[in-house]
């Protein structure tokens, strides 16, 4: 078997406000994402695919401009289950199950400073990373409007 993209999918409580501008405009306004397709579905292959019979979904696609995505031209995908309706749970990281997405970034202390003058909430300011494979790198965390937790990386210079 040979993998050849991954993407990231998100469930959220509502797409639209994932794409207001201001602070719930995140992926897109904030962090330069391109919304390539929204729609909704309750299509046959749809229900089977997530489980649910009766499932109804508003579907977005976000990609990171200008690179190169898989075959659906997308990195980040964004599910509102419309029915059934979700019940959020716990967002934390150290759950099981939950996960994050990390952004890499040129300038972690320049985009930390613009988001966080911006509104967005962070777990703490950048941190070095002083062990392990990225030494040298730079890390944090930070929520999107639903507590989803996002990370942006500095890579560590390489020779």
């Amino acid at each position: 078997m040979m993998l050849l993209r991954v993407y990231k999918n998100h469930g959220v409580p509502d797409v639209q406000a994932q794409h207001r501008s201001g602070l719930p405009g995140v992926h897109r306004d904030l962090l330069g994402l391109e919304l390539i397709a929204q729609w909704d579905s309750s299509q046959p292959y749809l229900r089977t695919v997530v489980g649910y019979p009766d499932a109804e979904l508003r579907i977005a696609l976000l990609r990171l401009p200008p690179g190169p995505a898989g075959v659906s031209g997308h990195h980040i995908e964004l599910l509102e289950y419309r029915r059934p309706r979700g019940a959020r749970g716990d967002a934390n990281t150290f759950n099981p199950g939950n996960g994050h997405v990390a952004f890499m970034v040129e300038n972690l202390d320049a985009t930390y400073a613009e988001l966080k003058a911006k509104g967005v909430r962070f777990k703490s300011a950048p941190v070095d990373i002083t062990h392990g494979r990225n030494t040298g790198a730079k890390a944090v965390y930070f929520f999107d409007p639903d507590d989803i937790t996002l990370e942006m990386i500095q890579p560590a210079p390489r020779p």
